[in-house]
């Protein structure tokens, strides 16, 4: 799947499998309110309403996964009329990471319930997304990279001191063989906010 998403793709078929990806997103939304509501209806019938919290906790775990991975897909596909696979693939994994810190802080709230479950849900969200702020920080800082294009691969370039060719340039990392042909993977926020020198010969026995 990764390998097909790496060819170069038209701005029909972007629109197409976004659209697909969208509503596929809408189907799963739809079906969590219908089931949920059912299952809400039928425990009132049966005075086991105090219980639906707990229901609702497993159908927004289980609904919500699919939700988050059809909305990335949106987002991957919206990208990939404009940009390239590593970049929307970039925007891609950021919105996973949003929406399983919003599930983790959802599932949470719908368990405890009440004033006392958006508490511990926002404080759990707030815990998660500190906790996934340096992995966050660094697809941030790799979207951007890959959006500006301050080089592109091939290019012979002197990054943080680490002389080379660009062999990769992802989301989290910077790939470089050096002269000696070891490799040095530089981090994307260590690359913002630091000099890049582009050189113009590239490294000999390349």
């Amino acid at each position: 799947m990764e390998s097909q998403n790496k060819i170069q793709v038209t701005p029909m078929e972007s629109a197409k499998k976004a659209s697909n990806s969208l509503v596929k997103m809408v189907v799963f939304l739809v079906l969590y309110i219908g089931i949920s509501a059912g299952i809400q209806y039928v425990m009132t019938l049966f005075n086991l309403l105090s219980y639906f919290k707990y229901v609702n906790a497993v159908l927004v775990l289980a609904f919500g996964w699919y939700i988050v991975l059809y909305f990335a897909d949106f987002v991957y596909w919206t990208m990939r009329s404009k940009y390239d696979h590593p970049t929307a693939v970039a925007f891609k994994n950021m919105m996973r990471i949003i929406g399983i810190v919003a599930i983790i802080a959802a599932v949470v709230g719908a368990a405890v319930g009440g004033i006392g479950g958006l508490t511990i849900g926002g404080f759990l969200g707030i815990v998660v997304g500190f906790a996934v702020q340096q992995v966050t920080g660094q697809a941030v800082a790799g979207i951007f990279i890959l959006a500006a294009k301050p080089f592109k691969v091939g290019d012979h370039v002197n990054i943080l001191g680490e002389d080379g060719i660009v062999e990769d340039i992802g989301a989290m990392f910077t790939k470089i063989r050096k002269q000696d042909n070891s490799i040095v993977l530089i981090p994307s926020s260590s690359i913002i906010g630091n000099k890049i020198y582009l050189l113009i010969q590239k490294l000999t026995g390349q």
